[in-house]
């Protein structure tokens, strides 16, 4: 957990809970929208347009995508993870964030 400045209406404590989306590389879960996988022609449509925007992270350091994430900013990140895994890692970040209360 990384507390920071936060929002007027949190009381100055921000939480950013963060997932490991494979190879070392972390998303902050609370600013994922989705998790799909990338075979798809829409979402390889998704992918394209935002590598032609430059917001597409390729974190999949040269193997197969197997997922695609999609944030609240509008990057969309690759990673060679299956989407399930990179779904079970945030279930039980959220779940260990539920029993520590």
């Amino acid at each position: 957990m990384i507390t920071g400045g936060g929002t007027p209406h949190s009381g100055g404590v921000m939480e950013i809970r963060l997932v490991n989306i494979g190879f070392g590389n972390i998303v902050a879960a609370n600013r994922i929208v989705a998790i799909v996988s990338p075979e798809s022609a829409p979402i390889k449509r998704i992918i394209q347009e935002a590598r032609e925007k430059g917001v597409l992270i390729d974190a999949t350091y040269g193997r197969r995508t197997r997922a695609v994430i999609i944030v609240d900013s509008g990057h969309v990140v690759l990673s060679a993870v299956q989407p399930e895994t990179v779904a079970n890692r945030l279930s039980v970040k959220e779940t260990t964030s539920a029993e520590e209360e």
